[in-house]
C-alpha cells in the first residue's frame, strides 16, 4: 500500500484563530451585524469628505485569484475622496506595486499619492494613499518597531475642505508590538504642528477593553469606540480595521462596506466614514506617547 505524503500547514495567525473560535461559538446562533449603527451626522458648519480604509490582501481574493481590477471596482463602490490601502505592494523581494492605477482612476476617480521610493512601487510597507483632489504638503515614511517589518505613512494634505493629517498604518500580529507601534505613531504626530488628524488602517487588534493594544493610541485619539466588524470578509466578526480621528467629532458614521464583490475581492471588508472639517471640538495640545 502506498503511503500518502504528510500534509503540512502553516500555523494560523492569532486573529484567524480568534475568528475561528468566535465562529464556533456563534454557530447556530443569531446573525452577527457587519457594521455598527450609522449615526446621523451633526451640523458642524464645516465641509465633509468621505474616507475609507481597505486591506486589499495583495489583490488576492477569497477565491485565490489575483485581480487588481476587482479591487479597484470595490474601491469605486466606496465612492470615497481619500482611501488608505494596506498590502498594496509585494511584501518580500522587490516591493513593486500591485494595484492598477489606471483602473483606480477610471473606476473611482482616485490617484496614488507618491509614497514609495521605487518608481514602480505604491506605498511604504504596503501602506498606500489614494486621493481624489488635494496637495501633499509633507510626507513621512515611518518604520514601526516590532518583530516583523511594519510601517506607517504620515501625510499632511492640503484638501479642498481644509488641512488634514492622514496616518495610514498596518500593525503587527503581536500585542506587544502593536503597543509599541501605536506609541511610535503618537510620538511622530507630536513632532508636527497641531491639525485635524485621521488614522486609518488594519490595526490587527480584536480584543476590546483593557487588553486591547489600541490603548496605546488613547492619549491622543481618546477612548476606543466599538468598531464595525471587517474580518473575515465572508462572515465578519472581528474589528481589525479602524478609522480614528482627532479632535473629537472629526470622524462620523464609521461602517463596513459590505457588498458581494467586497466579500470576494479580499479577506477584509473595507471601512468608510464621513470626515467633517473643521471639527466641532476645540483643539487641545498634542500628547506625546510614553
Amino acid at each position: 500500500m502506498t503511503q500518502k505524503p504528510l500534509r503540512t500547514t502553516r500555523p494560523a495567525a492569532p486573529h484567524v484563530k480568534a475568528a475561528r473560535h468566535i465562529l464556533q461559538r456563534l454557530r447556530g446562533g443569531p446573525a452577527v451585524p457587519v457594521a455598527a449603527p450609522h449615526p446621523q451626522p451633526g451640523d458642524h458648519g464645516g465641509q465633509a469628505l468621505r474616507v475609507g480604509s481597505y486591506n486589499v490582501h495583495k489583490c488576492v481574493g477569497r477565491d485565490g485569484r489575483f485581480d487588481p481590477q476587482r479591487v479597484a471596482a470595490v474601491i469605486g463602490e466606496m465612492k470615497a475622496d481619500l482611501v488608505a490601502v494596506q498590502e498594496a505592494d509585494r511584501r518580500f523581494g522587490r516591493r513593486y506595486g500591485l494595484l492598477d492605477a489606471e483602473t483606480l482612476h477610471r473606476e473611482a476617480g482616485l490617484q496614488l499619492l507618491r509614497v514609495s521610493e521605487l518608481p514602480d512601487g505604491h506605498g511604504w510597507h504596503g501602506n498606500a494613499i489614494l486621493l481624489r483632489e488635494g496637495t501633499p504638503v509633507r510626507l513621512r515614511r515611518l518604520a514601526l518597531p516590532g518583530a516583523e517589518p511594519r510601517g506607517a505613512v504620515i501625510a499632511e494634505l492640503d484638501l479642498p475642505v481644509g488641512r488634514l493629517r492622514v496616518v495610514a498604518a498596518h500593525f503587527g500580529l503581536l500585542r506587544n508590538c502593536r503597543m509599541r507601534q501605536g506609541s511610535a505613531i503618537l510620538r511622530a504626530i507630536a513632532e508636527g504642528e497641531s491639525m485635524p488628524t485621521l488614522m486609518m488602517g488594519d490595526l490587527n487588534e480584536w480584543r476590546p477593553g483593557r487588553r486591547s493594544a489600541l490603548r496605546s493610541l488613547e492619549p491622543f485619539f481618546g477612548p476606543m469606540a466599538e468598531a464595525p466588524a471587517s474580518f473575515p470578509a465572508r462572515m465578519p466578526v472581528l474589528a481589525l480595521d479602524r478609522i480614528l480621528g482627532w479632535p473629537n467629532g472629526l470622524v462620523q458614521g464609521v461602517r463596513a462596506h459590505d457588498t458581494p464583490l467586497a466579500r470576494l475581492a479580499s479577506d477584509h471588508l473595507p471601512l468608510t466614514a464621513r470626515v467633517v472639517l473643521p471639527a466641532v471640538a476645540a483643539e487641545r495640545p498634542l500628547v506625546s506617547a510614553a
